[in-house]
C-alpha cells in the first residue's frame, strides 16, 4: 500500500532543541507510522557551513567557525537524547567533524568537495530527528538523499525520474511501517558525487519525492500559517487563504511570493498529490491547501516585489518565440508589454537579469533583437486568481498615469510603477479588490410613500450596483416613526413590508444606535426620508458614530447656520459623506452642476428658480378666468398641495431650498436673511385648516388684481426664489415676481421646477434646469444616486 503522507520541516522549524521537540509532536499527532519525511539544516548551520567554505584559506578563523557549529550540534544532542542515543550520535559527529576538516584543509576544493561539506547539515538534522523519534518508541530511520536522487549535472541538477523513482520504491518497500527521515537539499551523480538542488531545495526535495513515491499529500511545515491573500506583515487585514489551486500558486511564486518556490510546484503537475502549508509554531490553526485541480477560483491574492528589471527594445521576430525560449531556459518574465514600432517590453526578477541580458545578447541576431535599455528604478504589483479577469477594472482604476498597462495573462495582473509607489498600490489593490468584501449597511428612515418607491428601485440596481462596486449593499434597517426593524442579515426586498408589519419593534435614539453599532457592516448608511425635526438633530450623532447619510429632508441643510457648520465640521473631521441632492430639486442634478462648475473654476454669481412644483401648477394655470382659490382647492384635492396649502403657499419650502443652495455654493446665512413674501395674509395664517379653507376666498383679489396689473405689461406671475449679488451685496428673496413671457420661468409645464444659474461662465445664457423637481419617483431617484455615489467614494481607494 502507497504511503500517504510526506511532511517536511525548514530550518526555522528545527532551530533549536524546543523546535524539535514540537516537530517530533507533530509527526506523533498529526502523522502515520510510515509517514515519510524531508529536513532541512537547523536554524543558520547551511550559512555556517558555506562561511566555512570561505574561510577555508584562514585556517584559525575557520576552526573556530567549526568549532561553533560542533557545539551548537553537540548541545541539540545533549538536550534532545538519552546517554545511549547520545553516545552513537557524538561518535557519528565526531567522525563527520574529522571529515570537516580534512576537507577544509585541502589547498584546493572543487565543486564536489564543496558540496559535500555543505551537505552536513541537512545529514545532522535527519540523523538527530530520527534518533529523537526512536528516543520516543518510534520506529523511524534517517537516509541520505543521495541514495535516492540520482541527477545529471547541469546549473541545476536535472534529475532522472525513472531510476530516482525506482530507487525511492524500493525504500520504502524495505522500511514497512517505518518512519524515514530524508534529507532534502542533496543528490547525487551517477559515481556518488554530492549535488545540491539549489534555492529552495529541501521544498523541492519533499515534492519531488512524493511525486516518485506516489503520495496524496505533502505538508510543508514552516514559520507561516499559510499562504495569505497579500503579505501579512504589511497589510492589517490580510486574511489566511484556505485552499489555492495549484495554477494559482505557481503563477503567485512566479511572481516573487516568499511563501512558495515555483520550482517546488513543478513536481505536483500531472499528479494527485495536493500540498499544504502549515505553521509548526501553531499545529493547530488553520491551515493552506493546494489541490492539484481546481474547479473554482480562490480568492484573489496581491503580491509585489520591491525592484524588478524591466527589458525595452526593439525585436525583428515574433515575440512568442523570445517568450518560449525565455521559459525554456527558466527565465520565466513576470510580465511583459508589445509597443509600437516593433518595441517589446519585458520584466524580470533582479537575479534574473543577468541571464536575460546574455540570452539576448547570444540570440541577438537569430531574433533581431536591438536597441537594449534596462530600467532599475521600477517595483511590481500584481494581482493572482483564476478569475482575474473579474478584478481588472478595479485594479486598472487604481493606476496612476507613472504606472505600466496591466499585463493579463488570464492568471493575474501585473502592472509596474515607481519604486517609492509599491507599497501605497498594493495596499489600494488589496483594499478594492483581494481585502475582504466590503459590506455596506443601508438605513431607510421613512417608510412611507418615497420609502417604497425607494425601495423598489434599490431592488432593480441591487445587483448591477455590488456588481460595479464590487461590495455587498443590503437593506439592513427600516425606521418609521413609530417601529424600527433592524436586520444584521439584511431584509429581503421581495417582502419588507411583510417583515416590517410582523417584526419591527417599538424603537428610541438610543435604542436604535445601539443595534446599529452591533451591525456586522464595513460602513452604514442612513437614508433620511421624512420631514422629521427631531431626526435632523439627530445627525451629529450619526456622523459622531461614523454613519454617512442621505437626506431628502431639507431641514438640516437649511437650519441654524451653527448647526449646519458643526454638521460640516464633523465630516471634515472624518472620512465621512453627507449628500442631499433629493432635498432640492429631487432628481434634477441641480447641486451635481453647482460643484461641477465650482470645480471647474468658476464663480457662481446668482442662482433663482421656481423650486416647488405646487407653486408652479398653480400659476401656470392661473389664467385670471378662475379665482386663485377654485386653483388651490381643486390642486388640494388632486393631491398636488400639502394636506394644508398654507405649507405651500407660504413659499418656506422654498426659502428652505434656496438656502440650501446658497450654502452649497458657499454662502453662510441664515434662513432670516431670505426675504419671504408669503401668499397667505397674515390673517389667514394662524386659523385652523377648516377655517382656512373657509375663507380661501381672501386670496383671490389681490391675486386677480396683480394678474391684471402684470397682463398690461405683457407679464405673467410666477412665484420665484432667486439669490444675487447687488452691489456687493447679497440679495435672497422668495416671493412673486412678474416675469416676461419669454422668461424661462413663464412656459413650464405644470408641476415642474426650474433653476436658473448664472455665473462668469454663464453670463448672458444663463444655465438653465428644468424638469420634475417633486414626486415619489424623481425623489426615490434621487436619493439612490446619492447612495450610489457615496459608495463610490467610500470604495474609490
Amino acid at each position: 500500500m502507497a504511503r500517504c503522507h510526506l511532511h517536511k520541516f525548514g530550518g526555522s522549524s528545527l532551530a533549536d532543541a524546543d523546535c524539535y521537540r514540537r516537530v517530533a509532536h507533530i509527526l506523533l499527532t498529526h502523522g502515520h507510522s510510515d509517514d515519510l519525511v524531508v529536513v532541512s539544516a537547523a536554524g543558520k548551520s547551511t550559512n555556517f557551513l558555506y562561511k566555512l567554505l570561505e574561510l577555508s584559506t584562514t585556517k584559525q578563523l575557520w576552526q573556530e567557525e567549526l568549532q561553533t557549529l560542533i557545539s551548537f550540534q553537540q548541545n541539540l544532542i545533549e538536550q534532545l537524547l538519552s546517554n545511549e542515543q547520545a553516545r552513537s550520535l557524538r561518535e557519528r559527529l565526531s567522525n563527520d567533524k574529522a571529515q570537516l576538516i580534512s576537507l577544509l584543509s585541502l589547498e584546493s576544493i572543487n565543486d564536489y568537495q564543496s558540496n559535500q561539506v555543505v551537505s552536513f547539515g541537512e545529514r545532522w538534522s535527519a540523523r538527530l530527528l530520527a534518533a529523537l523519534l526512536r528516543e520516543s518508541g518510534v520506529a523511524a530511520s534517517d537516509v541520505d538523499a543521495r541514495t535516492l536522487l540520482i541527477a545529471d549535472e547541469a546549473a541545476v541538477p536535472q534529475i532522472r525520474l525513472q531510476e530516482s523513482r525506482q530507487r525511492v520504491h524500493t525504500m520504502t518497500e524495505t522500511h514497512p511501517n517505518e518512519r524515514l527521515i530524508i534529507t532534502g537539499f542533496i543528490c547525487a551523480n551517477e559515481r556518488g558525487d554530492t549535488l545540491l538542488l539549489g534555492r529552495n531545495g529541501s521544498d523541492f526535495s519533499a515534492t519531488l519525492i512524493a511525486s516518485l513515491a506516489d503520495i496524496e499529500r505533502v505538508t510543508i511545515w514552516t514559520d507561516v500559517e499559510g499562504v495569505f491573500n497579500a503579505d501579512p506583515n504589511k497589510i492589517n487585514d490580510a486574511k489566511l487563504l484556505s485552499s489555492l489551486s495549484l495554477a494559482e500558486a505557481n503563477r503567485l511564486a512566479h511572481l516573487g511570493s516568499p511563501v512558495l518556490h515555483n520550482r517546488t510546484l513543478q513536481p505536483l503537475f500531472d499528479t494527485q498529490v495536493s500540498l499544504a502549508v502549515r505553521s509548526s509554531y501553531a499545529s493547530h490553526t488553520d491551515f493552506t491547501l493546494i489541490a492539484p485541480k481546481s474547479s473554482s477560483a480562490s480568492a484573489p491574492v496581491v503580491t509585489n516585489l520591491s525592484s524588478v528589471a524591466l527589458f525595452n527594445f526593439e525585436l525583428k521576430t515574433d515575440f512568442g518565440q523570445l517568450i518560449e525560449l525565455l521559459e525554456e531556459t527558466g527565465l520565466n518574465p513576470l510580465a511583459h508589454w508589445e509597443l509600437a514600432q516593433g518595441r517589446v517590453e519585458l520584466t524580470v526578477t533582479l537575479e534574473n537579469q543577468k541571464q536575460v541580458l546574455a540570452l539576448l545578447d547570444v540570440n541577438r541576431d537569430a531574433l533581431g533583437v536591438s536597441n537594449i535599455k534596462i530600467t532599475e528604478d521600477l517595483g511590481l504589483v500584481a494581482l493572482v486568481s483564476a478569475d482575474a479577469n473579474l478584478y481588472r477594472r478595479g485594479f486598472a482604476r487604481l493606476l496612476s498615469r507613472n504606472a505600466r498597462p496591466l499585463f493579463n495573462d488570464g492568471m493575474s495582473l501585473v502592472t509596474l510603477v515607481p519604486q517609492g509607489q509599491v507599497n501605497l498600490l498594493t495596499q489600494k489593490v488589496h483594499r478594492r479588490c483581494a481585502g475582504p468584501r466590503k459590506r455596506i449597511g443601508v438605513l431607510l428612515l421613512g417608510v412611507g410613500n418615497i420609502g417604497e418607491a425607494w425601495v423598489e428601485l434599490f431592488s432593480n440596481a441591487k445587483a448591477a450596483l455590488n456588481k460595479e462596486l464590487e461590495a455587498s449593499v443590503e437593506l439592513v434597517g427600516l425606521v418609521s416613526s413609530r417601529k424600527a426593524l433592524i436586520s444584521d442579515e439584511g431584509i429581503e426586498l421581495d417582502s419588507w413590508k411583510q417583515a416590517f408589519e410582523q417584526h419591527a419593534t417599538p424603537w428610541q435614539y438610543s435604542h436604535l444606535f445601539e443595534e446599529l453599532h452591533d451591525l456586522e457592516c464595513d460602513e452604514v448608511i442612513a437614508l433620511d426620508i421624512s420631514a422629521s425635526a427631531d431626526l435632523t438633530l439627530q445627525y451629529p450623532e450619526f456622523f459622531a458614530r461614523g454613519i454617512h447619510v442621505v437626506s431628502a429632508n431639507k431641514l438640516a441643510g437649511s437650519g441654524p447656520l451653527t448647526f449646519y457648520r458643526e454638521l460640516k465640521q464633523q465630516l471634515d473631521n472624518r472620512r465621512l459623506f453627507w449628500r442631499y441632492n433629493a432635498s432640492c430639486g429631487a432628481g434634477l442634478p441641480v447641486q451635481h452642476a453647482l460643484n461641477d462648475l465650482h470645480n471647474s473654476g468658476d464663480s457662481i454669481e446668482a442662482v433663482g428658480g421656481i423650486f416647488s412644483g405646487t407653486l408652479c401648477w398653480l400659476f401656470e394655470n392661473f389664467d385670471g378666468k378662475k379665482p386663485f382659490s377654485e386653483l388651490v382647492i381643486e390642486a388640494r384635492g388632486l393631491g398636488i398641495t400639502e394636506p394644508d396649502p398654507r405649507d405651500d403657499l407660504s413659499g418656506r419650502d422654498m426659502q428652505r431650498k434656496l438656502l440650501i443652495l446658497a450654502r452649497e455654493i458657499g454662502f453662510e446665512i441664515e434662513l432670516e436673511d431670505i426675504e419671504l413674501k408669503s401668499l397667505v395674509p397674515a390673517h389667514l395664517a394662524e386659523l385652523s385648516l377648516e377655517q382656512f379653507l373657509a375663507r380661501i376666498g381672501d386670496l383671490d383679489a389681490d391675486m386677480q388684481q396683480q394678474f391684471v396689473a402684470a397682463a398690461e405689461q405683457d407679464k405673467v406671475l410666477r412665484y420665484v426664489a432667486s439669490l444675487d449679488k447687488v452691489d456687493g451685496k447679497l440679495k435672497a428673496e422668495v416671493g412673486i415676481q412678474w416675469v416676461d413671457i419669454s422668461h424661462p420661468y413663464a412656459n413650464l409645464t405644470p408641476g415642474d421646477n426650474v433653476f436658473v444659474i448664472r455665473s462668469e461662465f454663464y453670463q448672458n445664457n444663463p444655465l438653465i434646469i428644468r424638469g420634475p423637481g417633486a414626486g415619489r419617483l424623481v425623489t426615490a431617484a434621487a436619493v439612490q444616486s446619492d447612495l450610489a455615489h457615496i459608495c463610490r467614494d467610500l470604495l474609490q481607494e
